[in-house]
């Protein structure tokens, strides 16, 4: 067996002890209670809902019940919160360290473990590793409507290799400063979303209004009415057979090429021989949109295509292409809640059917645009701002591989 990692910080060279995990932490059950028992303010109850990916939040909906029928030992701070019990496995064995909490103020509910070590950046850490997960996976049983459960004497007997305090102490270091700046990033993330959706609310017209709540400066004529297919060339995809698909040739572009609402290549992208191909190739600046999908959440999903060769891809047949002028207000326009309220009226889906979004329903719906003038300033606005919350979502994105490249590489 090996006993060293393969990066290590330097002045450590010593092979790394097998140790039970239970000798190494001190792991404890959780408060079970009655619903008699909960109350509007008292001493909270952490749940699975308080641990998001492997960072400790608070929740709106967190649970607080009676002091007196709290009998354990409250948490602390560098505690390690273990979900034990959960009706979807996969959440079984999420973990996350406690950072901020007023003492005496919570305990851990019934189907939650507690965790209590020495060295808790390092622990927390090695239970994001290889171990955990194979450990995860052979003793959290699960499936078939079962409730997935995590064994505390399980876990207490796991053998895992740990170096010495030293050596802990420093990867612990590394993998705390390391989940600070991952949240740091998801924080900023989040914030510009959260800026992008409120300002959707409020450069785009409301019902009844023919003029926004936020306007630049210098425009202040009231918008206008026009059908979206008087603006927008729409155009239908391309239907294919499974004997015309290719390892190479024209991209067919399908609804797991948008992300979000980020247009995106994928490693199962779809290319057909060209001579399969009756219909215009998109273009740079066309707005793609899922119309047919059989999740019903993703028909009218959308994205401007901002990089793409000429005549290298078209767009597949549950697909619609949306071609205008102003490409980057129309887009943005397709994220305001005209569209939201035209997708749940418009695209049918549920009971097992294929949600659908009809071209004619769209060409046909009347939206409120201003004049070019506006529409290009309010275009450059969101294109801005997109291009912002896709630089932090890939900065977020390279941390993460980061941290999973050196767990794997800096634990045995």
């Amino acid at each position: 067996m090996n006993k060293t990692p393969a990066v290590r910080f330097i002045g450590f060279a010593e092979d790394w002890e097998q140790r039970k995990f239970g000798d190494i932490v001190q792991t404890r059950r959780g408060l079970t209670y009655k619903p008699t028992d909960i109350e509007e303010s008292g001493i909270r109850v952490l749940r699975s809902s308080n641990i998001d990916e492997d960072t400790f939040v608070y929740g709106v909906d967190d649970v607080f019940v009676n002091p007196y029928a709290v009998n354990i030992e409250p948490v602390r701070k560098n505690d390690i919160l273990i979900t034990s019990a959960n009706g979807s496995s996969r959440l079984v064995g999420k973990h996350a360290l406690i950072k901020k909490i007023s003492d005496g103020s919570a305990v851990h509910g019934g189907f939650m473990l507690l965790g209590r070590t020495k060295n808790y950046d390092f622990v927390n850490a090695s239970m994001s590793s290889s171990w955990y997960t194979k450990f995860i996976n052979v003793f959290a049983a699960g499936g078939n409507g079962a409730i997935g459960n995590l064994n505390k004497n399980d876990l207490d007997e796991q053998v895992i290799l740990i170096p010495d305090d030293a050596e802990q102490i420093k990867i612990g270091e590394y993998f705390a400063a390391l989940d600070n700046l991952i949240t740091l990033h998801q924080r900023k993330y989040e914030k510009l979303k959260n800026i992008k959706k409120s300002m959707l609310e409020k450069m785009f017209p409301k019902n009844g209004s023919n003029v926004p709540e936020i306007r630049f400066k210098g425009f202040t004529d009231a918008w206008e009415q026009r059908k979206f297919g008087d603006i927008v060339q729409t155009r239908r995809g391309l239907t294919y057979k499974p004997t015309d698909i290719e390892e190479s040739g024209i991209r067919v572009l399908r609804s797991s090429n948008i992300d979000e609402d980020t247009f995106v290549y994928g490693v199962d992208d779809v290319f057909v021989n060209p001579y399969a191909v009756n219909i215009e190739p998109v273009r740079k600046n066309d707005i793609l949109i899922t119309s047919a999908n059989g999740s019903s959440r993703l028909v009218g999903k959308h994205a401007l295509i901002k990089k793409i060769s000429d005549g290298s891809a078209v767009h597949g047949g549950f697909m619609l292409l949306g071609r205008t002028k102003n490409y980057d207000f129309v887009n943005a326009s397709m994220s305001s809640s005209w569209y939201t309220k035209f997708i749940n009226v418009f695209a049918a889906g549920g009971n097992g059917a294929i949600g659908n979004l009809n071209k004619n329903d769209l060409d046909e719906q009347v939206i409120l645009i201003p004049d070019d003038a506006e529409q290009i300033k309010i275009g450059e606005y969101f294109a801005a701002l997109d291009n912002l919350i896709t630089l932090h979502h890939r900065k977020l994105e390279k941390l993460e591989q980061i941290k999973q490249a050196m767990l794997h590489k800096m634990f045995v």
